[in-house]
């Protein structure tokens, strides 16, 4: 069997292996299940591509992204390597050479994208070429937990246990719970033998910086870097275009980057990418996974990734060559309150939910560090370090303050309301506010009511932040936001262990202008979680959102609030058939229970003739036996209640049409005196 060594040597080029690299080619190359966690630009790809090349057979390589597939192709022919890849992106001349090359008994590494293993097709084709290995890379796409789930990647498992094979899974971001998962779903819960080889990129430095003119920041950091290549995250389609164009207006060269560019466009600015030197890329994380190019000098987050995984994994570009690269990322409250709706607006289960508000907190911890950033960084992955000395925290640490009294009576108004409420009525609570809810929840008699007035309303915003970054508190998804004390708050509050918060964040807060958001911080829970359940009905009617209601009709829902089906009937844009259709389930997600109501009934919600039905409706169960209590039974259906509610005859003739002279003998007087008294 051909040596490691000196086929790295001949085919890649390296004398030696990086650190971690030997132990898993060996253990890769002698047949076990492997999973390996690597950093990015760790030289994961050379674990699998240099065991493929020691063992007889083809290794198939199940991979995320054709720009990733065809670049690590491209890179293994030029070593002179037979690689071929089955993508939706090929050639004919393409597809055609990697067939040759199989029936040739040849070639030596198969990409293929998880997609394709749902064709039966292509497991007939697998069976047959003679796979002596599987290799998953960015494996954590098969966690259903992760950052960056793709539900094709659940098929490898049983692709495994079709051929029989080993199976070595490589990736750079994956917590304890994801790893466990990547276990599960892959290996069948059998463990592999597991590498841990770290997280740190040392040669990265870290900063984070609230957002004070993020266009203007973003500049500036590019200005200081020029002709370095470099990419810029941004949260929306929109705002990479904008930056794009004021980067080039600074005199860069800079071009944009999202998922509504048409394929070739995109293409285009890949290829610049790989190709230009000192080329800005402004994009959205449509930009994503197997960016390979080593020289990115630097990246910045225009706004706030989604997880502390997805910014690891993005930061995770730059420096790939081992050289010094720098990192930039802005936050604000903006930031926090899209990344909160993002979660509850998404259609997950609750649990799923809860735990993207942890790794959301995760990130905020990150953000909001008192101390090294790297340390916060790397604890989150497990791992333990010293201070490096070589982020933003370690060059000027920042000024802290004793903040254990203001979390402890943020934590007691949180109790004492029985953690139902959100930060905006909780902040009114600690600041003394006169709003309709505290006076219709008698929340003034509060012992912590005005307690707070050592800070303003921004201010307590930020303090909350901190908590949340500290995971001391969560939103609660199934209570439209709500925060719940996590087991880490206890101490704090039962006086056993004290709390630094950071003086800067909260100076300025009081500074920062707010921003005008669509409902207050109160409501937006509820607002996210009937933007889902419109999404969900959308989706399955196959129908735009706007269609089953505007967002105007669901901002009045989320404010007002409607207790009843009557009161639904009320808010604008909520029409007869809409209400029939939609209106229970919507009202059930603002009440957390349906109300049972008869269709004829539901027809009348809403209406002057809705209240006749229920007047009606009582009126007819004091006769139900008669006026002596000892006739037969009798009542009248709920589509002749509701004939009533509408017609309102004003004689006994008129009933008698209507319900017949039996029942019109019994409930006639009675219902005369009800549609009478409603004039």
């Amino acid at each position: 069997m051909p040596q490691a060594d000196q086929i790295l040597r001949d085919v890649f080029g390296f004398d030696d292996f990086r650190p971690g690299q030997g132990e898993i080619v060996d253990a890769v190359a002698q047949g076990e299940n492997v999973l390996a966690i690597m950093p990015t630009g760790g030289g994961k790809s050379l674990c699998f591509q240099l065991p493929a090349l020691i063992r007889d057979g083809v290794t198939v390589v199940i991979s995320p992204l054709i720009a990733l597939m065809r670049d690590q192709v491209r890179a293994l022919q030029e070593a002179g390597v037979c690689a071929g890849a089955l993508t939706s992106g090929n050639t004919e001349e393409e597809t055609e050479a990697v067939w040759t090359s199989l029936e040739a008994g040849e070639l030596k590494l198969l990409y293929m994208a998880p997609e394709r293993l749902a064709s039966g097709a292509a497991m007939g084709m697998l069976r047959r070429i003679g796979v002596s290995m599987i290799a998953v890379d960015e494996a954590h796409c098969v966690s259903q937990w992760g950052h960056d789930f793709r539900p094709d990647y659940l098929r490898i498992g049983e692709l495994r246990r079709a051929l029989d094979v080993p199976l070595s899974a490589f990736t750079a971001t994956a917590d304890a719970e994801t790893r466990e998962e990547i276990v599960e779903k892959l290996f069948d819960g059998a463990p592999p033998r597991s590498f841990l080889r770290g997280f740190d990129r040392p040669n990265i430095h870290l900063a984070f910086a609230t957002k004070d003119g993020p266009r203007r920041q973003i500049l500036e950091f590019a200005a200081v870097r020029k002709g370095r290549s470099g990419i810029v995250y941004c949260g929306t389609r929109a705002k990479t275009e904008a930056l794009a164009k004021a980067l080039r207006d600074e005199g860069h060269s800079a071009c944009h980057y999202h998922g509504g560019m048409d394929a070739e466009d995109r293409r285009i600015v890949e290829a610049r990418f790989a190709r230009e030197d000192g080329l800005i890329v402004v994009a959205t994380v449509a930009f994503g996974m197997g960016i390979d190019k080593p020289d990115i000098r630097w990246v910045a987050h225009a706004d706030l990734p989604k997880s502390i995984e997805s910014y690891y994994q993005e930061i995770g570009r730059a420096g790939r060559d081992g050289a010094p690269a720098e990192t930039l990322t802005l936050f604000g409250p903006d930031d926090i309150r899209l990344r909160r709706s993002q979660i509850d607006e998404g259609l997950a289960p609750p649990e799923r939910r809860s735990a993207d508000h942890a790794r959301l907190n995760a990130l905020l911890g990150l953000a909001e560090a008192l101390t090294c950033r790297r340390q916060t960084l790397l604890s989150y992955f497990g791992e333990d370090s010293a201070p490096c000395g070589h982020c933003d925290l370690c060059d000027t640490p920042v000024d802290c303050f004793d903040g254990t009294t203001a979390v402890r009576m943020a934590l007691s108004a949180m109790l004492r309301t029985e953690e139902w409420f959100g930060s905006g009525h909780l902040i009114d609570i600690l600041t003394g506010a006169d709003t309709d809810k505290i006076r219709a929840r008698n929340h003034a008699s509060l012992p912590t009511y005005g307690v707070g007035t050592e800070y303003d309303k921004r201010q307590w915003q930020a303090i909350f932040r901190q908590m949340m970054g500290h995971d001391l508190v969560r939103p609660d998804p199934e209570r439209h936001g709500a925060l719940r004390m996590t087991e880490a708050a206890l101490p704090i509050l039962r006086g056993e262990s004290g709390i630094q918060l950071r003086r800067d964040t909260i100076r300025k807060a009081a500074r920062r202008p707010a921003v005008k958001a669509l409902v207050s911080d109160e409501d937006a829970p509820l607002l996210s979680a009937l933007k889902a359940k419109r999404r969900a009905l959308a989706e399955a009617a196959k129908v735009p959102a706007y269609v089953i209601f505007t967002d105007k009709t669901l901002i009045e829902m989320a404010e007002t609030r409607p207790a009843t089906l009557d009161q639904m009937a009320g808010i604008s844009g909520v029409g007869a058939k809409k209400l029939e259709r939609y209106g229970a389930m919507f009202l059930e997600v603002i009440t957390g229970a349906s109300e049972a109501m008869h269709p004829s009934r539901r027809k009348l919600a809403g209406r002057d003739s809705g209240s006749l039905y229920d007047q009606l409706l009582e009126a007819q169960a004091g006769l139900s036996r008669g006026e002596g209590g000892i006739d037969k039974p009798l009542s009248c259906s709920a589509s002749q209640l509701a004939k009533v509610a509408k017609m309102r005859p004003d004689d006994e003739a008129g009933l008698t049409r209507l319900l017949g002279e039996r029942r019109a003998e019994r409930f006639g007087p009675a219902f005369l005196d009800v549609l009478r008294a409603a004039g």
